[in-house]
């Protein structure tokens, strides 16, 4: 098992920026993958952004590229999300997400198996 706790929410006006963190504990010698999603209110979970954990290959959704850079510190089992130039429309609960093989494709909610219970994230105008 895989336990993982996100930190960084908080309320921001348009234009700023903000940094997410992931810790992950447990059985994490074995990590393959770890990304972000998010949810807004009403809203489907979408995916943000992952990070290879062998290797440096990243991916972005269409609205985090050249907004957003995800990272990692593979000696504290962490994963981040620099977020920059923020907007409204950002407004979501973020959500981490890892797995320790490859279950599906990186964007999708089936690539991952464990998951963290959220930080929130608004956007103000």
């Amino acid at each position: 098992q895989v336990q993982l706790v996100e930190s960084g929410g908080g309320l921001v006006q348009t234009g700023d920026s903000l940094r997410l963190s992931c810790v992950a504990s447990g059985r994490t010698s074995s990590t393959y993958a770890m990304g972000w999603f998010r949810q807004a209110p009403g809203k489907e979970r979408e995916f943000v952004a992952a990070i290879a954990w062998f290797g440096n290959t990243t991916y972005y959704s269409d609205s985090a590229k050249g907004r957003f850079t995800i990272s990692k510190d593979k000696a504290k089992n962490s994963v981040f999300l620099q977020m920059s130039n923020l907007k409204p429309e950002d407004t979501a609960g973020y959500y981490c997400a890892a797995t320790n093989f490859y279950n599906g494709p990186y964007y999708s909610l089936e690539g991952y198996r464990y998951w963290g219970q959220g930080t929130r994230v608004t956007v103000s105008l």
